[in-house]
C-alpha cells in the first residue's frame, strides 16, 4: 500500500509539473502579460483559496496545480558565488572581497555570480529541479558590522566599519539584481536585519540593547544605503531582538524604519527558525500561531521555517486579517514575476544565459583578480619579501599549506579548479628550486607523536613559508564550524598555541627568512607571530585560485594592494564584553588606544607618497560640501595598487563623534615613479554626527580631513612606509 501512494504521488507531482510547463499556454490571467504586473498579482491572489496564501508564505512555496502555479524554493545563497548548489566560481570569501576596497571589483563579482545563478537555473528548470539552493531569489549579502573579532559569521561580512560596508554593499546588489528595466536577474537580500554579530551560542534568545546614536550611526547605515540606493529586493529580520523586540516582530525596525522612513517596497523575509524563537526563546509569545500573527502583521511577509502554516488558524481565530495575508503574498509574487516566472521564456533577456557562463575562463580570471588584490601584506622586516622564483632550496610548511578548506570559507559552491597554497607555490617557482613540504603540525592541537622531522629539515632551506591559520571548521555559524566549542565563535582570538609554538620552533636560531601566510576570516591577536615572522601575508579564505594568488605575492609577480577592513587587537584588554552592543571602545572608530595593526592598513613592494592636499574652500555653510584632492606618487621600484582613503574627525570626536571616521576611497593603480591625483567630496551626510536621539546633525567648528593609505593612529611611526597628509576646514 505505502508503495502504491508512492506511486501515484510521484505521478501526481509528474502531472502537476507537466501542467505548470504549459501553462503559459493556458488562459489564466497571471500569464497574460498584455495585462499590468499588479492586475495579474492581484487576479491570482483572488483565485486562491486561503490555505492556498498561506502555502506560499513559506521558503518551500508549494505548487498549485489547479492555477499552474509552479513549487518554488526561496532559500539560495551567494556569499561568494553560488552556494551549495553544484560547480560554480567560488570567489574570495566576502572579507577577502572587502579587504580590496574596490566597489567596482564587488559589482564585476556579483555580475559574474548571477550570471552562474541565471545559467544554473535555466538549466535546473529543464531538468525538472526545484530544489533548495536551485531558485533566484540569494539570502546575500551579509552587511552587519564585524564589531567583536570572537564573531565567527564576521567572515561573512565587509568588515567593521559602516560606510565601507555600505560602498561595498550597494555595489554588490547592483551586480546581482542586474539593470534591466522589466526583470531582476536575480533578487538580492540584506540580512540579517539588524543589530546582529554575535554571540552565536546566543543567538536565538539575547536582546541587543543599544543607544539611539549606536543604532543609526553603525548598525543601520549599510542597511538604508541598500535599500534607498541598490533597491535591494528583500531583506532578512535576525534571529535576536532589539530593544526588547524579536528584530522578526519589531514594529520600530520593520514599520517605522524600513518601511515608512526608508520607503522600503520589497518583501521581508525571517531568519530560518526566528520566528518560532518568538515562544521558544524569546518567550514573547504562547505558541505558533501566536508568534505566526506577531511576524505576519508585523511585516514579515516570507517564513523560513514551518511556523506560518499557523496562520490559517491565526485568522480563523481572529489574530490575522486575511488582507494582511494579501498583502504578504503579494509583496512576494511581486518579486516572483519580476523574476520572469511567470512570462514566457523569449521575454526574459536572462534566459538566454547558459552552460557557457559557469566557471568560464573570465570568471576564473576574475576570481583570481579578487583573491590578488585581496590579500594584505602586515609585516615585511628588512624587505624579506618578494622571494624570487628562482630561491635555490624553499621549504614549505604549517597546517594550511595543502589544505584546499582554507580556499572556501563558508556558504561556498563547489569549483573543479581548486589551487590550494602549496600548489600555487609549487607551480610559481623554478623547476630549478628544491622545494619541500612537510605539515609540520595539526591545525588546533598538539602533534600526537613528539618526534620532529620538520624544523630541522626546514632550517636548511633558503627561505621558509609557513602557512598557519584556520579555516572554517574553527570559525562560522552555529553548527557549521565542526571544530569549534563555542557554536562557531572564537572566544580566544588568536593563533591556536600548537602552530605559534611551531613557529617559535622554526624561528629558533634561525637566521634565514620565514614567511607566514595566515589564513582566517577574522582578525586575530598576534603579537608574537609579529615578532617572530620576517612577513606576515594575510590571505583571508581567497577562494578557488587562491594558492596562484598568494604565490604571485610572495614571488613578486603582483605587489600587495590589499587593506584591513578590520581592526587587528593587541591583546584581549582591548576588547570589551562580547555581548555588549555599545560600541564605546569598539572598531577603528571608537578605540581609545592604538591596536597592533590598524583598519584600512596593508603594507605594498613600492612607496607612495601622498602631496599637495587642497580643498575647494576652507569654510562652508552647514549645508554646502567641499571638495579635496591629493596627489599620490608612486615613488617606489614596484608597479602597485593604492587604496586612498579619505577619513574625517568632527567637532566633538571621541566624545559627542567618532575619533576619527571613514568617508571616502578610491583604488588607483600607479606606475612606478607615475603620480596621480585623486578627487572626494565630502558633502552634508559625510559631515553629520549622530545626535544621542539618532538624528543627523551638522556641528559648527573645526573639522580635519586626514588622507592617506591607512586609519590613523596616535603613533604613526608603527604603520612604516605608510603615512598620511591632512588639512582642515571650518563649518560656519
Amino acid at each position: 500500500m505505502m508503495k502504491l501512494r508512492l506511486f501515484f504521488l510521484l505521478v501526481m507531482i509528474s502531472l502537476a509539473n507537466q501542467s505548470i510547463v504549459s501553462a503559459q499556454n493556458e488562459s489564466f490571467e497571471w500569464y497574460n502579460t498584455t495585462l499590468p504586473v499588479e492586475t495579474r498579482i492581484d487576479a491570482l491572489i483572488d483565485a486562491m483559496t486561503l490555505e492556498e496564501k498561506v502555502s506560499q508564505l513559506t521558503d518551500v512555496s508549494e505548487a498549485i496545480p489547479r492555477l499552474s502555479v509552479p513549487l518554488y524554493n526561496w532559500w539560495n545563497e551567494c556569499l561568494h558565488g553560488v552556494a551549495r548548489n553544484g560547480r560554480s566560481t567560488v570567489f574570495p570569501q566576502a572579507i577577502g572581497l572587502a579587504a580590496t576596497f574596490d566597489t567596482d571589483l564587488a559589482q564585476r563579482v556579483s555580475s559574474a555570480i548571477s550570471d552562474e545563478a541565471r545559467a544554473k537555473f535555466n538549466i535546473s528548470i529543464k531538468n525538472d529541479n526545484r530544489s533548495k539552493y536551485a531558485g533566484l531569489t540569494f539570502w546575500t549579502p551579509n552587511i552587519n558590522i564585524f564589531r567583536d573579532a570572537r564573531w565567527g559569521r564576521g567572515q561573512e561580512t565587509y568588515g567593521e566599519d559602516p560606510y565601507l560596508t555600505s560602498r561595498i554593499g550597494v555595489a554588490f546588489v547592483k551586480g546581482l539584481q542586474g539593470d534591466n528595466p522589466n526583470y531582476l536577474k536575480t533578487a538580492a537580500c540584506a540580512k540579517h536585519y539588524a543589530v546582529h554579530s554575535g554571540p552565536e551560542a546566543l543567538r536565538h534568545e539575547f536582546d541587543a540593547i543599544t543607544s539611539q546614536k549606536d543604532l543609526y550611526e553603525t548598525y543601520l547605515p549599510a542597511f538604508e544605503a541598500l535599500v534607498k540606493e541598490a533597491k535591494v529586493e528583500s531583506v532578512m529580520g535576525a534571529y535576536n531582538r532589539v530593544l526588547g523586540e524579536p528584530a522578526c516582530g519589531s514594529n520600530l525596525l520593520m514599520q517605522e524604519i524600513l518601511r515608512e522612513k526608508w520607503g522600503f517596497k520589497g518583501h521581508v523575509v525571517s531568519d530560518c527558525g526566528a520566528i518560532e524563537d518568538f515562544h521558544a526563546h524569546h518567550k514573547v509569545t504562547k505558541n505558533a500561531v501566536e508568534s505566526a500573527a506577531l511576524a505576519i502583521n508585523t511585516g514579515v511577509d516570507l517564513n523560513c521555517g514551518r511556523v506560518y502554516p499557523n496562520l490559517v488558524e491565526a485568522v480563523q481565530k481572529g489574530l490575522v486579517k486575511e488582507e494582511t495575508i494579501d498583502k504578504s503574498l503579494r509583496a512576494l509574487l511581486n518579486t516572483r514575476f519580476k523574476l520572469g516566472f511567470f512570462d514566457p521564456e523569449e521575454d526574459n533577456p536572462y534566459s538566454k544565459l547558459g552552460e557557457e557562463v559557469i566557471c568560464s575562463d573570465e570568471h576564473n580570471s576574475l576570481a583570481l583578480e579578487v583573491a590578488q588584490k585581496s590579500i594584505v601584506l602586515l609585516t615585511n622586516k628588512n624587505n624579506a619579501l618578494p622571494l624570487s622564483p628562482n630561491i635555490k632550496n624553499l621549504y614549505v610548511t604549517g597546517p594550511q599549506a595543502n589544505n584546499s578548506e582554507v580556499l572556501l570559507g563558508n556558504y561556498y559552491g563547489m569549483s573543479n579548479r581548486l589551487v590550494n597554497i602549496l600548489e600555487g607555490i609549487t607551480a610559481t617557482v623554478s623547476s630549478g628550486t628544491t622545494i619541500n613540504y612537510k605539515m609540520g603540525c595539526l591545525p588546533f592541537r598538539d602533534n600526537v607523536n613528539p618526534i620532529d622531522w620538520t624544523t630541522g629539515e626546514a632550517k636548511s632551506a633558503d627561505a621558509i613559508i609557513a602557512v598557519l591559520g584556520i579555516s572554517s571548521a574553527m570559525e562560522g555559524e552555529e553548527g557549521d564550524a565542526i571544530a569549534s566549542e563555542t557554536m562557531g565563535d572564537r572566544l580566544q582570538p588568536f593563533l591556536p598555541s600548537n602552530q605559534l609554538e611551531f613557529l617559535r620552533k622554526l624561528k629558533k636560531d634561525n637566521k634565514k627568512p620565514v614567511i607566514v601566510v595566515m589564513t582566517g576570516g577574522s582578525p586575530m591577536i598576534i603579537p608574537e607571530v609579529a615578532e617572530l615572522a620576517d612577513a606576515i601575508v594575510w590571505a583571508w579564505y581567497p577562494g578557488q585560485d587562491g594558492g596562484t594568488a598568494v604565490a604571485d605575492i610572495v614571488f613578486g609577480k603582483v605587489s600587495p594592494s590589499g587593506k584591513l577592513p578590520v581592526t587587528f587587537l593587541k591583546s584581549m584588554d582591548q576588547l570589551p564584553a562580547y555581548n555588549d552592543y555599545s560600541m564605546n571602545g569598539r572598531t577603528y572608530k571608537f578605540m581609545k588606544e592604538d591596536p597592533l595593526f590598524p583598519f584600512g592598513f596593508g603594507l605594498s613592494y613600492t612607496q607612495f607618497q601622498y602631496s599637495n592636499l587642497q580643498l575647494s574652500a576652507k569654510k562652508i555653510k552647514r549645508e554646502e560640501s567641499v571638495k579635496a584632492s591629493v596627489e599620490i606618487t608612486n615613488s617606489g621600484n614596484y608597479d602597485s595598487d593604492e587604496v586612498v582613503q579619505l577619513y574625517l574627525s568632527q567637532p566633538g570626536a571621541g566624545q559627542t563623534a567618532p575619533f576619527k571616521k571613514l568617508i571616502g576611497f578610491k583604488r588607483i593603480t600607479t606606475l612606478k615613479g607615475e603620480t596621480k591625483k585623486v578627487e572626494f567630496e565630502i558633502d552634508t551626510k559625510k559631515l553629520a554626527q549622530i545626535s544621542e536621539e539618532g538624528k543627523e546633525v551638522v556641528v559648527k567648528g573645526q573639522y580635519k580631513i586626514m588622507v592617506g593609505g591607512s586609519s590613523p593612529i596616535q603613533d604613526m611611526s608603527k604603520l612604516g612606509s605608510v603615512k598620511l597628509i591632512e588639512d582642515v576646514f571650518v563649518v560656519k
